[in-house]
């Protein structure tokens, strides 16, 4: 790796965390179908990438969704069990990112819905307030890993591709980042955003940076 000018955060399973068996247990029990067939019959389709790019709403994806499950619930239940995913931040990733702010501009990339993004815009307000821009794919019209959705970063931001440290807890995602040439961590624990920080962010002068140092 070689110096960078920005740090570009993934949110779920990063910043925060997710539970999808959440989602799939509020729909298993709306519908009176056993959750193992319930979360069996979910995908990350192309109708979901589509949702996330912004190009199809909430009510058509909910409608693709209702068919793939083979349930019939309401638009309100999908969105019941959808916005229950979000359990909490990740207090000691958190910590790490309000320690080093100010000292490399802060950036935050999510894979999101805008129903999504409604939740947890709100739910974890205070912990993205580190983050200097939130770019989200369902207003940018392009998702993780493609290769254009790094580009649009880098240009609004005017950091070249090669000086931005990317996390993210998906390999394809990480995989992609690095194809477009971006400095790129697979993050499993907060510790890996840690070990990785230690490498291009200076401590406060006077003071040890804990976590970071």
């Amino acid at each position: 790796m070689s110096a960078v000018d920005a740090l570009l955060f993934d949110l779920g399973g990063v910043v925060m965390s997710i539970d999808w068996d959440r989602a799939f247990s509020r729909w298993a029990a709306d519908s009176g179908r056993p959750v193992d067939v319930v979360r069996g019959r979910y995908r990350f389709d192309a109708p979901y990438e589509r949702h996330e790019r912004g190009e199809i709403g909430e009510r058509e994806y909910f409608a693709s969704l209702r068919s793939s499950l083979g349930i019939d619930l309401s638009d309100a239940q999908l969105a019941s069990g959808w916005n229950a995913i979000f359990t909490g931040e990740i207090t000691e990733t958190v910590a790490l990112l309000r320690g080093i702010q100010g000292r490399l501009p802060l950036y935050a990339f999510s894979n999101t819905n805008a129903a999504h993004q409604r939740v947890w815009s709100k739910q974890f307000e205070n912990a993205l307030g580190v983050f200097d821009r939130v770019f989200v794919s369902c207003e940018m019209g392009a998702r993780k890993p493609e290769r254009e959705a790094f580009e649009m970063i880098s240009r609004a931001i005017s950091v070249p591709l090669e000086r931005i440290l990317f996390f993210d807890d998906t390999p394809a995602n990480v995989e992609g980042a690095s194809a477009a040439g971006l400095q790129a961590v697979h993050v499993e624990t907060p510790q890996d955003v840690a070990q990785a920080l230690r490498r291009f962010v200076a401590p406060r002068p006077g003071g040890v940076e804990r976590g970071v140092t």
